[in-house]
Parts: C-alpha cells; structure tokens; sequence
C-alpha cells in the first residue's frame, strides 16, 4: 500500500504551535552538531549552579545565566536567519539579558505561577533578540520593535514557548526515570546531557517564533474567523452585509 503523504505545512502568518516544535527539531537533525552546541553553555551553566550554594550561586545564575541563555538563542536565530555583527551581537545579548532574567530568577525562588511570569515575559521581550540580529536594530529601537512582533498574536507566542518548556521537561523526565536505578553520579551525569540536548529545542523553537511573529505582523491583521466559514448562504446568494442604497425609479422616456 502507498503511504500517503503528509499535507504540506502552513506558512509561517499561520503556523501552528504543533508544527513550530516540529519545525524547530527538523531545524536540529538538519543542523546537528551546530544546534547542539547551542546547549553546551546552558549545560555548563547547570553544573556550575548545582555545585555552588548560598551567595555565590545566586550571583552566578543572575548575572552569568541571562548571557548564556542570550548568547544560545542568537546562535540559533543565526541558524534560522542571516544575522547582522558586530554591534548588534551587543545590542542583542543586552536585550537578551533582561529577556532571560526571570528565567534564571526562577530557578532561585519558585513561588506559584513563576515559571509562567518567566514565560510570559520572554514572549514579551524575548523577540528583541531576533530584531537586533535579523533586523540590524539598536536596542531602543529593538525593544520597540519587539512590542510589535509580540503584539501580533502574543496567545501564539506564548503558547509556542510554553510548549516548548514542557516538551523539554517531560522529555527530561524520561530520561530521569529511565536511569533512576543508577548511582547519584549517574543522574547527574544524565541532567547535564539531558540538558545539552534538549536545550537547543527551546531556543530553536524561540528563532522559528519570531519567523512566525514577523509574517504575522507583514500580513496585517488576521480577518476574524466566521461562523459559516465565508460560504454564501443558499437562501440569500449576496450574503449577509450592508443594504443597498435604495435608488428612485427613472421615470418613462
């Protein structure tokens, strides 16, 4: 029996948050070993924040952990579009710090509903990032620009990032669960891999995001959905709408 093939997938004005997570890891087996090395600075960064306590932990994870988060998500929006230099690597790991700060904030002080927060302020601020890079902007300007393309459909960015996170935890989970027999080293072993790999998905997904926010914003906005799909009704061809204007009758030549 022929396979039947897979419709094609939606532009990116349209993209689902489904077929963003499936872009962004056809984007990694693409890309493998430059995607992977996306991980390797959240990955080190995990280490050094298990094995130190007290002050010195928090002021790594706030002052280092935003840059190095920053710092892997313009690797992979160079991956995802052609990136300006020099001063806009700047301009974006700046940016980046205050997108990434309540993330790393989070993994201090965890109260309900601050992994969220974080997520939410990431899709607000996150896309800053990519405007610097992408679109050769200064920081003011970036940071306005980002209100733009979040603005666009900011349930849509959410969700993606949002999904993106679970998707990494449970994959995590997995992994935890499947070597939970072995010794403390092991595990531990096991997060940071766990970390290396799955880390580059996020911000992967991150880049297609702002892919998607940019056509969105070119597109204009969306035309809301109607209850009869834009079909005509049968029992009124012209559909519902403005009335004609009523017009005199002409009198006989």
């Amino acid at each position: 029996m022929a396979r039947s093939e897979l419709p094609p997938p939606l532009p990116p004005e349209t993209r689902t948050v489904g077929q963003l997570v499936a872009e962004a890891i056809r984007l990694y087996g693409a890309r493998f070993w430059p995607s992977l090395a996306l991980g390797i600075g959240p990955a080190l960064l995990g280490i050094a924040a298990a094995d130190l306590h007290g002050v010195v932990r928090a002021v790594l994870v706030l002052a280092l952990g935003p840059l190095v988060l920053a710092a892997s998500y313009a690797g992979a929006v160079a991956l995802v579009r052609p990136i300006g230099r020099g001063r806009y690597v700047a301009v974006a790991l700046a940016v980046g710090f205050v997108a990434f700060l309540p993330v790393c904030v989070s993994r201090l002080w965890i109260f309900p509903g601050i992994y969220l927060l974080a997520l939410a302020w990431l899709a607000l601020v996150g896309l800053a990032v990519p405007a610097a890079l992408v679109e050769r902007r200064g920081y003011a300007d970036a940071l306005r620009r980002r209100v733009q393309l979040a603005r666009a459909d900011f349930v849509h960015a959410l969700g993606s990032l949002a999904t993106l996170a679970i998707t990494i935890f449970l994959t995590g989970l997995v992994i935890f669960f499947a070597l939970r027999e072995g010794s403390g080293q092991a595990l531990r072993i096991a997060a940071v891999l766990a970390l290396l790999v799955l880390a580059p998905v996020f911000v992967l997904g991150a880049a297609v995001l702002y892919v998607d926010q940019a056509a969105r914003v070119e597109s204009g906005p969306r035309a809301r959905r109607r209850r009869n799909g834009d079909l005509h009704s049968s029992f009124e061809p012209d559909g519902a709408g403005r009335a004609d204007a009523e017009v005199e009758p002409r009198p006989p030549a």
